[in-house]
C-alpha cells in the first residue's frame, strides 16, 4: 500500500478531505446556471452515480437561488465556484454552501479576501484556492515568463498566506493546467511546500477521449506516489462520466476497493466469441454493484482460468461457448448467448 501524503484534515459539511479520510470524487455541473430544474435533476444524476462533491458556478446574484432547490434535492456537500465577485462568496456562505472555491487572483483586493474569509469562518466553510494557468496575477506572470509550476505554486501559497494572515486555515488548494506536466509537477512541488489537502485535476483537459488519458496520467501518477485529497476529472462531456472515470481511476490504484474491478483480454486471433460486446455489457451491469471483487471477461482459455486465475469469478470464451470459472477453477460450460445471465447469476451469489 502506498504511503499517502500527511495532508490537513479539512471538515466539509458531514465529511472530510485529507488527513486519513478517503479521496473524494467531485464533479461540476455544467448545465446553465439560469436552469435550476435541469440543475437540480443533474445534481441528483451525479448524486446516484456516487459524486461525493459536487460543484456549480455562481456567475452572478440571481445563480446563487441554485443553492436551496440544490442542497434539498441531494445529500452531498456542496461548492460554490465563484469568480471576480467576492460578494457572491459572502452569498452563497449566506445560503448553505458547504465550500467555496475562489480564485484570489480575480477576486480582488485584500478587503474582499477579508470578507470572504470572515463569512466562512462564522460559519465553518472551507476554501478551495483554485489558481489556473491561465489566470495568474501579473506581476507573478512578469516574474516568471510564462505560468511555471513555480509561479502557480507561489499564487497559491501567497493567497493562502492571506486567509491565514485573515485567521483562516480551512484551506485546500488546487494548482490546475492544462499542460500535464506542468500541473504533475505544480502538486509536487506543493506538496513539499505545504500541508494543506490537494484537489487534483487537469483543468480544460478535453473530450471524453484526451481527456480521460491527460486525467489519468496527471492525477494517477500523483496519486501514485501519495499526492492527492480530492479528485475531479475535467471532461467535455456528462459529468457523470466524468465521476465514473474518477472511481476507475482510484480503483486502478487499488486506491477504492468497495466495488467491482473489471479485467478484460484486448482479443486476439484465438477468439471465438463477440467478446468487446460481452464485456461493455459486465461493465454496465456492475454499474451499481457495491461487491469488492474482480471480475474477468476472457478470449479464450489461455487468458481464462490460466491468466486470470486470481479472478473471484469470471469467463474465458469458447467455439461459440464459454467456461465459468472461479478462482481459477472450472464450474461450468454455458452457450455464448447465454454467458452474460450466467457470469451475472455468479456474481449475484458471492
Amino acid at each position: 500500500m502506498m504511503e499517502r501524503r500527511k495532508s490537513k484534515k479539512i471538515k466539509l459539511a458531514d465529511t472530510f478531505i485529507g488527513g486519513d479520510s478517503e479521496i473524494l470524487v467531485q464533479s461540476m455541473l455544467n448545465v446553465p446556471s439560469t436552469d435550476i430544474k435541469g440543475s437540480v435533476n443533474q445534481a441528483k444524476e451525479l448524486a446516484a452515480a456516487g459524486c461525493q462533491v459536487i460543484r456549480f458556478a455562481i456567475p452572478d446574484e440571481a445563480a446563487l437561488s441554485l443553492i436551496e432547490p440544490i442542497k434539498n434535492a441531494v445529500d452531498v456537500p456542496l461548492v460554490a465556484d465563484i469568480h471576480f465577485d467576492y460578494r457572491l462568496a459572502i452569498g452563497a456562505a449566506e445560503r448553505g454552501i458547504d465550500k467555496i472555491r475562489i480564485n484570489p487572483g480575480n477576486i480582488g483586493d485584500q478587503s474582499r479576501v477579508k470578507a470572504v474569509a470572515d463569512a466562512c469562518r462564522k460559519r465553518s466553510i472551507p476554501i478551495r484556492i483554485g489558481v489556473n494557468s491561465g489566470s495568474l496575477e501579473k506581476d507573478i506572470l512578469a516574474q516568471y515568463g510564462s505560468p511555471t509550476p513555480e509561479a502557480m505554486v507561489e499564487s497559491a501559497l501567497y493567497h493562502a498566506s492571506l486567509l491565514e494572515k485573515f485567521d483562516f486555515e480551512d484551506i485546500v488548494i488546487s494548482i490546475k493546467s492544462s499542460n500535464v506536466i506542468t500541473m504533475i509537477n505544480a502538486y509536487e512541488l506543493a506538496a513539499q511546500k505545504c500541508n494543506y489537502p490537494l484537489h487534483l485535476g487537469v483543468t480544460e483537459a478535453g473530450t471524453e477521449r484526451m481527456g480521460l488519458v491527460k486525467s489519468s496520467v496527471g492525477i494517477g501518477s500523483l496519486l501514485a506516489h501519495g499526492i492527492g485529497d480530492t479528485i475531479r476529472v475535467s471532461l467535455t462531456d456528462s459529468p457523470v462520466k466524468e465521476v465514473f472515470a474518477a472511481f476507475d481511476i482510484l480503483k486502478a490504484l487499488t486506491l477504492k476497493n468497495d466495488s467491482p474491478y473489471l479485467i478484460s483480454c484486448p482479443t486476439c486471433g484465438r477468439t471465438r466469441i463477440d467478446l468487446v460486446s460481452l464485456a461493455k455489457q459486465v461493465e454496465e451491469r456492475l454499474r451499481d454493484c457495491k461487491k469488492p471483487i474482480k471480475v474477468a471477461v476472457m478470449g479464450c482459455i489461455v487468458n481464462g482460468p490460466g491468466e486470470a486465475k486470481e479472478a473471484d469469478i469470471g469467463i474465458a470464451g469458447g467455439d461459440g461457448n464459454g467456461l465459468i470459472f472461479k478462482k481459477g477453477k472450472i464450474l461450468r460450460k454455458v452457450d455464448e448467448q447465454d454467458m452474460l445471465e450466467e457470469l451475472m447469476k455468479e456474481i449475484e451469489k458471492l
